[in-house]
């Protein structure tokens, strides 16, 4: 089979597409033929070595997926040959086939193509399991979502409107916005692009205390960081809730008086930790997002796709933050 893979670490002009043996599912896999890969920013940071988890090379990225069932490992009751399926893997995805344990799979919906499949996992619960789990949101409350028209951005907004939610959009330009805003964002602000000496934190930081409303926003969902976390913190509501998704433009340092000062939390949301710690929560909430799906509340934004060859370049669209929703590969 063909793949792309990582020997060494670095950009994604390192990555070789080159012919693997075919893998063979052990005991509780599953052999899927890849149809799809959704790219997401962990793939950027895995194939540099900076991500949390560092799969053993050679390796080929790839952490979400949508195929059909070749071959099932021993012990192996809840798929059989020709089932299409998706779910979040970790890493291998931009392969033509890839063993993965069957409990990290889900049966494709009716109707739902291969490339929505493999866009569907990682942004969906990651978005779920922060808004529902970690912030606890409620109906009426203000979210303000940074990087509104990313993978996770876009998610984040269909599910806060679903939840009752009064969605703000923010993002680096009015397309993004726009995007995010037919996604069903009630209000949209385009923020400048960083990093910013103090003079351009303080505007950005009065910039989002702008569409804050009077009492700030309730719940602030951030998968950029940067120093938009900070100025994003200065306009939250007393008691609110600051959900820490991801750092494209950088780890943020936080003065620790704000949060003190306006009885906010400051929440992690990992979501690959969140499965493995609460693996029965996390299959329960792949199940209410495939009901949301089948209902027509949410809808995956897969604005471009790739051949496996030019994979490489999805994951720099991403590094670049080009990409509105999400870029898939097709293999």
């Amino acid at each position: 089979m063909k793949a792309l893979i990582s020997h060494n670490p670095g950009g994604p002009e390192t990555l070789v597409l080159e012919s693997i043996p075919d893998p063979e599912p052990k005991a509780g896999e599953v052999l899927v033929a890849t149809k799809a890969c959704g790219v997401n920013y962990p793939d950027v940071l895995t194939i540099q070595d900076l991500y949390q988890t560092k799969p053993p090379r050679p390796f080929a990225p790839g952490t979400e997926i949508a195929g059909v069932v070749e071959k099932t490992g021993a012990g192996v009751a809840a798929f059989k040959v020709g089932d299409k399926v998706f779910g979040s893997i970790g890493h291998g995805g931009m392969a033509e086939k890839v063993a993965v344990p069957a409990d990290r799979l889900s049966p494709i919906p009716d109707g739902m193509s291969f490339e929505d499949a493999s866009a569907f996992s990682s942004m969906y619960n990651t978005s779920y399991m922060a808004l529902k789990d970690r912030a606890e949101i409620k109906p009426g409350e203000r979210l303000l979502v940074l990087g509104a028209a990313g993978g996770v951005g876009i998610a984040a907004v269909e599910l806060g409107k679903a939840f009752g939610a009064h969605v703000i959009a923010a993002a680096s330009s009015q397309q993004k916005v726009d995007a995010a805003k037919k996604a069903g964002a009630d209000e949209g602000v385009v923020y400048p692009r960083g990093p910013f000496d103090r003079a351009g934190q303080k505007a950005l930081a009065d910039l989002f205390k702008s569409v804050a409303g009077e009492k700030g926003f309730d719940v602030v969902y951030d998968p950029v960081g940067g120093d938009y976390a900070e100025a994003a913190l200065r306009s939250m509501a007393w008691g609110g809730r600051f959900l820490v998704v991801g750092f494209p433009a950088g780890i943020p340092k936080i003065p620790l008086n704000l949060p003190l000062l306006k009885t906010c939390q400051i929440v992690g949301v990992y979501s690959g930790g969140f499965k493995k710690e609460h693996p029965q929560k996390s299959r329960e909430n792949t199940k209410a997002i495939i009901e949301l799906y089948k209902k027509g509340v949410i809808r995956p934004l897969v604005s471009k796709t790739y051949p496996l060859e030019k994979g490489g370049d999805a994951i720099a669209a991403l590094a670049a933050r080009e990409a509105l929703g999400k870029v898939v590969v097709t293999i």
